[in-house]
């Protein structure tokens, strides 16, 4: 069986030097916003062209920390409109909903299934005041137009980059980086996986980083003095210990993701399967490799038949889900289509050349 994901695998990789890291948080005796993050939010400022990183919980948390700071800043108010894509995953929308704002979904570009900057110009209204491009399954989205939207209506644009680790345009910016300020989760499954829950911000504005470094700790910038409302969202220290670590290989994992995905591609040849757009830059990174096929069921079937393990990438559009039922008046043909026919393929660091070849003849043959 190849797993749709070897976690273990993945992770095993780094065993000693986790070992190692492990026993030198443990013997430090500083379990909460120690040393491991104030190193990984320096470490991956700098790896993504920031100025600040600030360490959350999660990924839902850092969005939702960056619209509190721009309503706390007076940039957003209650109420107000942010463009969301209609067929991400619902974390991107709760995060509106949670700070107390309004999403409004908007139908994705249909080649690379990302938010489709034409239809944001068709959303644009009085009361809207951001976009959220979320870079949907490690590629970019068409940042330059988007920015350019934005520029001429006056919008903050927050990045959810929590797919997109080390992604970047044509001149090298990265990911986290292309915006007002960016989210990313670093969920075990991403392409910089903690081993549990932890999330980031990234930004270059000083006024908001100050407010997610305070919020994220009860409102609290020195030990029981409260400012501000807050919550408790800070990165685990034990995890930052494991993210420091990993950092390190991310762009070779990259690299090695994109050697698969180009294998796929030039590989797979089976008229009842859609590959996904690749121009072959650095602007998609493979969190996931999502193909398209009408009978899912039945080619789901066929791949675990075999041995092939997969998934959906998401098997319910957002506005269709019970907890978002006050939405489902959106008409968005196109996400349902998307939702309806996707399939997640194996796509790893750690997968072997075997591995890469046994999928291709399996996918090949359906």
């Amino acid at each position: 069986m190849i797993k749709f994901l070897d976690l273990h695998k993945i992770n095993a990789r780094f065993q000693d030097e986790f070992s190692e890291q492990f026993q030198a948080f443990l013997d430090s005796g500083r379990y909460i916003l120690g040393k491991s993050v104030s190193d990984f939010e320096i470490n991956f400022a700098k790896y993504c062209g920031t100025k600040y990183c600030i360490g959350t919980a999660n990924g839902l948390d850092a969005l939702t920390l960056i619209f509190r700071g721009y309503m706390e800043l007076g940039k957003l108010k209650l109420g107000d409109e942010v463009l969301v894509p209609a067929n991400t995953y619902i974390a991107s929308i709760l995060s509106v909903i949670n700070a107390g704002l309004k999403p409004i979904l908007v139908e994705p570009d249909e080649r690379t299934f990302n938010i489709s900057p034409s239809d944001i110009e068709r959303n644009i209204t009085p009361n809207l005041r951001a976009i959220m491009p979320v870079h949907l399954y490690g590629q970019l989205a068409d940042m330059d137009a988007i920015l350019q939207i934005a520029k001429k209506n006056g919008l903050l644009v927050v990045e959810d980059a929590s797919q997109a680790h080390g992604a970047e345009n044509n001149t090298g910016i990265k990911a986290g980086n292309l915006s007002n300020a960016a989210a990313f989760s670093f969920y075990p499954t991403k392409n910089l996986g903690a081993l549990g829950d932890a999330g980031a911000v990234t930004t270059n504005e000083k006024d908001l980083a100050e407010y997610v470094s305070v919020a994220r700790n009860y409102g609290s910038p020195e030990k029981y003095v409260n400012t501000i409302i807050g919550f408790n969202s800070r990165l685990d220290e034990l995890q930052a210990v494991f993210l420091n670590v990993k950092l390190k290989a991310l762009n070779e994992d990259n690299a090695k993701r994109k050697q698969i995905a180009k294998r796929y591609l030039s590989e797979i040849k089976n008229e009842k399967i859609e590959l996904p757009f690749y121009d072959g830059s650095d602007a998609h990174v493979f969190h996931v490799f999502v193909v398209r096929v009408t009978d899912r069921k039945r080619f789901m079937d066929y791949l675990n038949k075999n041995g092939i393990g997969c998934l959906i990438h998401y098997p319910i559009a957002p506005h269709q889900q019970k907890a978002l039922e006050s939405y489902k008046h959106f008409v968005l043909p196109a996400t349902e289509a998307i939702h309806q026919s996707v399939v997640s393929i194996p796509m790893s660091p750690v997968m072997t050349d075997e591995e890469v070849e046994r999928v291709i003849d399996v996918v090949n043959g359906f």
